[in-house]
């Protein structure tokens, strides 16, 4: 999307939100500093992104800009912390930005989103890059709201449409490894329901489970060693270690799925997936109806991504002798 157009849009947008009851710092959502008009309200907003890679920088970027453009870029302050794939370290950034008096936290990620949940029940919390909320906040009876400070966007794409993405691509294979990090609850999530999407089609899945970036390859040798496809979920250990995947998964010309762009940019064949740049924009304009207009976060549904896009690494599927449909389209390169 043009920045022009984003500009329109948000514009569009903010003339439509209509205020509501106010669930901010403290219950009044009052902004740590008032500047002379009432458009000049300053805005202090803490961002705690789980681990640098392109999915998670996106979001960010995206969640940044919304808030610049509908607030004022003079009017926001962000203080970014990366947490390095610690979840030990997220508690330490959260607690700070609570320490702050911070008016709002962007959690980038599903420990993130943990850590500021337990920190802080009065701090409005808008969570991006988050698979399942259910499940990373453990709620049971789901209704779409989590009737608490904690609103935000999900970056879950259809997974049946990405199981029939493998069918479509790979007719005659017969077992598909999945391929993720056992530590994070919204990879264990999407394994187990696309489990159940490709065991419902007639294929044999086993589980190749890492812990952190030391196993990778060697998780990943054991899981082409016994599959004809394998399917990587949106999981920020694979996102991060794409390099170590593509070398194992090349060398053994063993065809990956993988569930967003960033992982299959770096060592898929092709993905069914969303746009994280649009996924945090998304995020950054109900931060915005939090903080001008003083909507009640409590009520506020969970989004998703409007699109999905078929997309095909160009230069993994010539490597590997694989040509894809017409209405798939190649990835961006730089």
């Amino acid at each position: 999307m043009k920045k022009t157009t984003r500009i329109l849009a948000a514009a569009s947008a903010a003339a439509m939100l209509l205020p509501l009851a106010a669930c901010g710092n403290g219950g009044t959502n009052t902004p740590s500093s008032t500047g002379e008009g009432g458009g000049d309200a300053q805005y202090t907003v803490g961002i705690c992104q789980l681990v640098q890679h392109d999915a998670l920088d996106n979001a960010t970027q995206g969640f940044q800009d919304a808030l610049e453009e509908t607030l004022g870029e003079g009017n926001v302050t962000f203080n970014y912390q990366n947490a390095n794939n610690d979840p030990n370290t997220c508690n330490t950034i959260i607690n700070g930005f609570v320490s702050d008096g911070v008016d709002l936290i962007l959690a980038n990620a599903t420990a993130p989103l943990q850590s500021a949940a337990a920190a802080t029940d009065s701090i409005p919390i808008i969570g991006t890059s988050v698979t399942d909320y259910a499940t990373a906040l453990d709620i049971d009876d789901w209704t779409g709201t989590t009737g608490r400070n904690i609103s935000g966007t999900s970056d879950l794409a259809p997974l049946d449409q990405q199981a029939a993405m493998i069918q479509e691509l790979f007719p005659e294979a017969t077992t598909i490894g999945l391929l993720y990090c056992s530590g994070e609850p919204n990879s264990v999530y999407q394994i187990d329901l696309m489990e159940g999407y490709l065991t419902d089609m007639g294929y044999t899945c086993e589980r190749y489970s890492f812990t952190d970036s030391n196993d990778v390859a060697a998780v990943t040798q054991s899981a082409c060693d016994s599959s004809d496809v394998i399917y990587i979920p949106t999981d920020n250990t694979a996102a991060s270690n794409t390099e170590l995947i593509a070398n194992v998964v090349l060398a053994a010309k063993v065809p990956v799925i993988a569930g967003e762009q960033g992982i299959c940019q770096g060592c898929g064949v092709a993905t069914l997936s969303i746009d994280y740049y649009e996924l945090g924009y998304q995020a950054g304009m109900m931060a915005y109806d939090i903080l001008a207009n003083g909507a009640d976060i409590s009520t506020m549904e969970i989004e998703t991504a409007p699109n999905v896009s078929k997309l095909y690494n160009a230069s993994v599927c010539e490597e590997l002798g694989i040509t894809v449909p017409d209405d798939y389209s190649p990835l961006a390169t730089e």
